[in-house]
């Protein structure tokens, strides 16, 4: 019945839809398995920590002196680092700090001292008091989307999933993190085997800076890039990470079933076409055995037919077919099931008490 109502035939032809078996079904029409980001090893995204000692612009350091034996000739002050790298000391004015561990500072500021005739012989320490943070955007399909400061030293993709409490259960397996495009901007790594579809054999695609732009765009397949154990997805002060949200056409399940319906596709989980039918609340005819599942060609607006069986679904992995969102699973008539379906219209329309399982 469905395949008259469509015009269908096999064979191919002017005006015809060729119908495959499930053994015959191209590669092309496959339904591909259904990633589940839950069990995804999201810390093989982990990225080498920078070094916390090394101070950086915008960061605040508390610079120590002593300058004799005495407590009163001693005193400490915090020291912000510029956007231009350098902090401001009392007296002696700026001295460049960025780049520089703490043993490093203390020796520049100690010179610096010394060279002012300040001080002869200071004694100088140098500790962190407040490392500089990145503001990061985490929105999409995350567990509590929202706006955190992660420590700069390790603002990455993996450190801002970890903020936003992981993964939700809907969440698909492409993320995109658009960074400011600032000139500060790191490089991004290299990128080998870059596809058609944007998302590359190492798990990235990297847009180039643009100038009239103010953002750059990497996207980053999380299968992909943990199989790899790909790393380096550096998340710049206001940055932004979408994580894709999962939402499948539904499956619809239609002819001889308790519960003819459209049923949703389960997230990270295959379904198949045996799956489908006991969604469906099983078949309604004791006979009903063939199958037609009616599957939208990718990329296009023409659909194709895969014929199989309950029997033959039930004897192999192939013929219980996995299906893909938006797949008609019909089960169809036969001479068989019509000749069932006669017997129940006798047996209401004449009150017959013999039970339709003793003809068999």
């Amino acid at each position: 019945m469905l395949l008259t109502a469509a015009g269908c035939r096999s064979g191919g032809g002017s005006g015809t839809v060729e119908i495959y078996s499930a053994h015959e079904l191209p590669p092309s029409l496959a339904a591909a398995p259904r990633e589940n980001s839950q069990t995804i090893d999201l810390s093989r995204l982990a990225s080498a920590a920078v070094n916390s000692d090394v101070i950086d612009k915008g960061d605040v350091i508390e610079v120590s002196i002593a300058a004799g034996l005495s407590e009163k000739d001693s005193f400490a002050f915090p020291v912000r680092v510029l956007e231009t790298g350098e902090g401001e000391l009392p007296v002696i004015g700026f001295v460049p700090l960025s780049g520089l561990e703490m043993e490093g500072a203390e020796a520049a500021i100690g010179a610096k001292y010394i060279q002012g005739g300040v001080y002869r012989n200071p004694l100088v320490t140098v500790t962190m008091k407040k490392q500089r943070s990145n503001k990061v955007t985490v929105v999409g399909a995350v567990k509590n989307p929202g706006v955190y400061r992660i420590p700069r030293g390790g603002s990455d993709l993996l450190a801002a999933l970890v903020a936003a409490g992981g993964l939700a259960e809907d969440a698909g397996t492409q993320v995109e993190i658009r960074n400011p495009n600032t000139n500060a901007a790191a490089e991004p790594a290299p990128i080998a085997g870059a596809g058609p579809t944007g998302i590359n054999a190492v798990g990235h695609a990297w847009t180039p800076p643009v100038s009239s732009t103010a953002f750059q765009t990497m996207k980053v397949d999380l299968i992909s890039a943990t199989k790899t154990g790909t790393s380096g997805y550096t998340v710049l002060d206001g940055g932004v990470i979408h994580v894709e949200k999962r939402d499948p056409e539904p499956v619809h399940v239609m002819g001889l079933v308790m519960k003819p319906n459209r049923y949703e596709m389960p997230i990270g989980q295959d379904l198949r076409i045996l799956d489908a039918i006991s969604l469906a609340g099983g078949i309604s005819n004791p006979v009903a055995n063939r199958i037609y599942v009616v599957r939208k060609v990718p990329d296009s607006s023409d659909t194709k037919i895969v014929r199989t069986s309950i029997s033959e679904a039930k004897r192999d992995e192939i013929n219980n077919m996995r299906l893909a969102p938006g797949d008609v699973v019909s089960i169809e008539q036969t001479p068989g099931t019509i000749f069932i379906e006669a017997l129940r219209f006798m047996n209401l329309g004449f009150g017959a008490t013999l039970p339709l399982t003793a003809v068999f």
